[in-house]
């Protein structure tokens, strides 16, 4: 009998063992053939030369050291997705990036230090380029400027860039749709609640707690979504099965049409729990198809 492969998932020292979605991927992946066990991505003693793999799943500490962080996902010899998906995915200006491909996005202005927007006529979001779980995203009425002001100066103090958006009204009564996509294939989706009008943090302090149910995506969101992911892996020169996961996260605009919010390739919360084991298979397939290269 073949040995199984090492798998490894990261997470981070405030949740060494992820927020518990993966809790049906490990016999999954067990089935599959794969011995799957959590690592702290900055512990120096984790094992991961000797992994077969290394999946990125609850690094959500990075962003107040992105730097470090990215510097540990290009000394993996065999990371998921690639460090250099990790470096262009964690600055939110990858935005910019897609809508010059010709992608449906919300409207995004990247404002550096020493810099200012336009600031939008209605209600908007000001949140950093870098960031995870929504720490640091404020929603502004359309008269607040002032506090927005003010938010954008504390950011720019701690030299980090920022995001200013119209805020999508839909999201208020709709959510935004997450469709998942695994090894380039739809899986599953979810729906997730707005998290900017007085939402709480999660108990580890690392994202703000959010409102997830199972979803059937539109037919025209799921169609968006496939193009993102078109888009997307062209801009990357990769294959669509490059990437072990992505999950799109897709809103409506004022009129209906299906734009994106945010693209998530390096370390999104997947939905698996919500999914069910099929998905949790569907995952530890895509595992092993990449192994076996």
């Amino acid at each position: 009998m073949a040995e199984p492969k090492r798998v490894l998932l990261a997470g981070c020292a405030d949740l060494p063992r992820g927020d518990g979605d993966e809790d049906i991927l490990l016999p999954a992946l067990a089935e599959a053939g794969c011995k799957a066990e959590w690592i702290v991505w900055d512990d120096p003693s984790a094992p991961i030369s000797d992994a077969d793999l290394v999946i990125l799943r609850a690094t959500w500490d990075y962003a107040s050291r992105r730097d470090e962080f990215l510097r540990w996902c290009e000394s993996v010899p065999a990371l998921r997705n690639p460090a250099s998906v990790a470096r262009w995915n964690t600055d939110k200006a990858y935005l910019a990036e897609l809508a010059a491909a010709g992608l449906a996005t919300v409207p995004t202005q990247v404002v550096a230090p020493g810099s200012a927007p336009d600031w939008p006529a209605g209600e908007f979001v000001v949140k950093p380029s870098v960031g995870a779980g929504s720490r640091g995203a404020r929603r502004f009425a359309a008269d607040d400027v002032d506090g927005a002001r003010e938010h954008l100066a504390g950011l720019h103090a701690d030299g980090r860039t920022a995001l200013v958006q119209p805020y999508q009204a839909d999201v208020d009564a709709n959510g935004e749709t997450a469709c998942v996509f695994l090894a380039g294939r739809y899986s599953h989706a979810f729906v997730k609640g707005p998290m900017l009008s007085g939402a709480s943090m999660d108990g580890s302090g690392l994202f703000v707690a959010e409102k997830v149910a199972a979803a059937r995506p539109a037919d025209d969101v799921l169609a968006f979504a496939e193009q993102a992911m078109d888009t997307t892996t062209s801009l990357l020169r990769l294959r669509r099965n490059e990437l072990l996961y992505a999950r799109i996260d897709v809103v409506r605009g004022a009129d209906g049409t299906p734009m994106l919010l945010e693209l998530e390739l390096t370390e999104p919360s997947l939905g698996l729990s919500l999914a069910g084991d099929a998905a949790a298979i569907r995952m530890a397939e895509a595992v092993r198809e990449l192994l076996d290269g």
